[in-house]
């Protein structure tokens, strides 16, 4: 499989872009060095199309802050979806096309009054899952290669899938123009771009975690009630559209403990309101059924996310950016994939089970029988690992599960899951942050 082909299912719904940019406005700075001498900082344009969900904008924003803060860049935003921004980052206004936020500029992605001769190009230029730059910014960067060639990267999406470490920091040449581009892929392993994670995230989780009064007043802020009582189990539910939800409700629902469930606003909420019959279930819903309390939740801006997955025992994650936050959360969670046709998405999900639930270590041929001898020592039991991968099966389409079956044995399998879902966040550590990652490789390529 080739970074073009993975690609290219999504590139009609591209197609609407312009093919000219704003003319953006000079970025000077500087940054120092070791030695205190001052250097011009690395200016960076990051493009990003929204298609129809929050996870490519989530992953160009997270990306985006590192690099300020982080690495001291000069970083600017090129996207075409303000409100879908907005809604994870409530400072940006949907009716400005060009503004400052945190420290980065954000440019509205359409045609412009100018280009040409006055566009800008910067020394780092980001394709963000292949949503090709306008022919008139790659025509710029071509004119600025005869001095000194932009570094030209196509940040791919995340996969666990062995072919990844291949395809890594790959090149490809333009076929017109004297510009090299490289495909830059996040994954799970050392080899790979590896995934973001800012340097003061696990400080902030063992803060929260740390404090009672901290997570009374998320509880009371965020949901609009007190923490849960003991013995309660805590979900967030952030999910696609899912056959399986009717059914899983009902399990809790009958549950013989509390089941307390964070739901964000979206694409699910029309589930919960079917089954507790309400008109809607926007945020701040509650309603209760049996053994079950839900709680919608307003969509809320990333630090508020990753807070909610610290608050939860359980998380039920989508896509790539909660997928990824869910990991370096350190509890269990049940990732589903984004569908895709002929069920093209399963091989990703397996890939990812085998690494974080350790189904077999590296080394040992796909498919062959597993020995005591071939566990990890940090592999999961079997019996939570089978549990484990049912479920997550279960919740992407494959098969008819019992679903009251399949929860009485993740439930009974939480203890291992937990300490396993602690362990997988040092193990993933080990591949490096994706932004420290791409920007080691950049500056090499600037020198």
């Amino acid at each position: 499989m080739s970074p073009t082909t993975r690609s290219a299912v999504r590139h009609a719904s591209r197609a609407r872009h312009s093919s000219q940019t704003q003319p953006p406005s000079t970025r000077p700075g500087t940054q120092p060095s070791p030695d205190g001498a001052q250097h011009a900082a690395i200016a960076c344009d990051i493009f990003c199309a929204v298609i129809d969900n929050f996870g490519d904008i989530g992953v160009c924003w997270r990306l985006a802050r590192q690099l300020a803060a982080e690495h001291a860049w000069q970083v600017r935003v090129f996207v075409d979806d303000l409100r879908a921004f907005h809604a994870l980052c409530p400072a940006v206004e949907t009716d400005r096309a060009r503004q400052t936020v945190q420290g980065i500029v954000v440019e509205h992605w359409h045609e412009p009054a100018h280009a040409g001769d006055t566009l800008e190009v910067a020394d780092v230029v980001i394709e963000a899952f292949a949503c090709e730059l306008p022919p008139v910014y790659v025509a710029a960067m071509a004119r600025r290669a005869h001095a000194h060639a932009p570094v030209w990267i196509n940040l791919e999406y995340l996969s666990a899938e062995d072919w990844v470490a291949d395809f890594h920091l790959r090149p490809s040449p333009h076929p017109r123009y004297p510009l090299m581009k490289t495909f830059f892929f996040p994954g799970l392993v050392p080899g790979t771009g590896g995934v973001l994670k800012e340097r003061d995230l696990d400080a902030q989780r063992a803060a929260f975690e740390a404090s009672p009064a901290m997570r009374e007043q998320w509880w009371r802020d965020t949901v609009g009630a007190a923490p849960p009582s003991a013995g309660s189990i805590v979900i967030s539910l952030f999910a696609y559209e899912n056959p399986a939800v009717d059914a899983l409700l009902e399990q809790w629902r009958d549950a013989p403990a509390p089941v307390v469930l964070l739901v964000p606003e979206g694409r699910i909420s029309g589930a919960l309101a079917r089954f507790f019959g309400v008109p809607s279930f926007a945020a701040g819903t509650h309603a209760t059924r049996g053994s079950l309390t839900a709680h919608a939740l307003a969509f809320t801006e990333q630090p508020g996310y990753d807070r909610l997955l610290w608050a939860s025992d359980l998380n039920f994650v989508r896509g790539e950016d909660s997928f990824v936050r869910a990991q370096w959360a350190a509890r269990p969670f049940v990732w589903h994939t984004y569908p895709q046709a002929d069920d093209a998405h399963l091989p990703k999900l397996d890939a990812a089970l085998e690494h974080y639930a350790r189904a077999a270590p590296q080394g040992t041929a796909r498919g062959a029988p597993r020995r005591a001898s071939d566990e990890h020592p940090h592999a999961l039991p079997p019996a939570a690992r089978d549990a484990l991968t049912r479920f997550w099966h279960a919740w992407n389409g494959v098969g008819n599960p019992d679903w009251a079956a399949l929860w009485t044995d993740f439930a009974h399998h939480l203890p291992a899951l937990t300490a396993r879902a602690g362990q997988w966040a040092h193990e993933l550590a080990r591949a490096g942050d994706l932004a420290g990652n791409l920007a080691e490789y950049a500056k090499s390529q600037l020198k």
